[in-house]
């Protein structure tokens, strides 16, 4: 009998993005007695399984808003007992997740940001543009907010900031009004009926050399239902607020609105806060991080072609060289 994609494993079912290039960079963070790394998207546990594979005394916590997530990860992540450690909640609560699992800091923080391939592939959440199913797009089947209530209830002028800021959509203003005229006969329910109207609305021209004229409008609603940029915002500062000296952070973004705010706060702390002209630099305004990439680093062309997912994730990563969680 064949087996359905929500029934398979997640070892076959997922290829993590970047895995040993993540796992090469956390390495010298992890070489204490019981090293503890938080996985802030555990999604399928993919690179969370390696990361335990590899370092016996590793303990990872790993955090998750997807119910189903956990329930795919657990039972990849069962053969190392105790090791595992699971957290229902959203990758800005780092300092609850280390707390309800008794550690009073992290020697490693890893984000796989975007949309999981388990959201992905399953059909029935909305999240692709290249079949019909419902509007939805929540992370968490428990939120309130849906990609149909944007769709259907934003006014015009809020649809084409959500889709013009969150999606980069150069024809924003097209598509809000597109939507507005269909819904004012009926409520747009299914990604199906939606692809149409963008595909009607992004003039033939642009979707012969901008891609799918779906893919942009998909993206800012799916950060909007979800409010990952918020989230993402509060998160790395606390990623980065809860590990030890020695400690590393590392975060794979998907595109450039997530990318500039994760450059964005590990930059801003990797410089001296010494005043202008200030004729010596203080311990206290020493920079607390060490940057370990150089820009953002794309995948390998093998890794791209092994798993296309992988083609436009960018990785940064830091270094903790300096304490400052006593004085924050």
């Amino acid at each position: 009998m064949q087996t359905s994609e929500n029934q398979r494993p997640a070892q076959e079912r997922h290829v993590p993005v970047m895995l040993e290039r993540c796992v090469r960079l956390l390495e010298p963070a992890l070489t204490a007695e019981s090293p503890v790394v938080v996985d802030a998207t555990l999604g399928m546990g993919g690179h969370s399984e390696a990361l335990l594979e590899a370092f016996p005394a590793l303990r990872i916590i790993g955090v998750d808003r997807d119910p189903q997530a956990h329930e795919l990860a657990g039972a990849r992540l069962r053969r190392f007992g105790e090791r595992f450690i699971p957290f229902h909640g959203v990758y800005d609560e780092i300092p609850e997740a280390l707390e309800q699992a008794g550690c009073a800091a992290a020697d490693g923080v890893l984000f796989d940001l975007g949309v999981s391939s388990l959201q992905l592939d399953e059909r029935e959440r909305g999240f692709a543009y290249s079949y019909d199913a419902p509007l939805d797009m929540r992370m968490n089947a428990e939120d309130e907010l849906t990609a149909e209530r944007i769709v259907n209830e934003y006014d015009e002028g809020r649809l084409r900031r959500v889709l013009k800021e969150l999606g980069e959509e150069r024809f924003a203003g097209r598509i809000a009004k597109a939507l507005v005229e269909v819904r004012q006969d009926h409520r747009i329910s299914r990604t199906g009926e939606l692809v149409e109207i963008l595909t009607r609305a992004v003039p033939a021209a642009a979707q012969r050399t901008g891609g799918h004229p779906a893919k942009r409008t998909f993206q800012a609603l799916r950060i909007e239902v979800n409010q990952e940029l918020e989230v993402l915002t509060r998160a790395v500062p606390a990623a980065l607020d809860a590990i030890r000296i020695g400690g590393r952070v590392v975060a794979m973004s998907y595109h450039s609105l997530e990318d500039r705010i994760v450059k964005r706060a590990m930059t801003s702390r990797a410089v001296s806060s010494a005043p202008k002209g200030f004729p010596v630099e203080l311990e206290e305004h020493r920079p607390e991080l060490k940057i370990l990439t150089r820009g953002a680093e794309p995948p390998t062309a093998e890794e791209i072609e092994a798993n296309p997912r992988a083609a436009s994730a960018k990785l940064r990563a830091a270094e903790k060289i300096r304490d400052t969680r006593t004085a924050r």
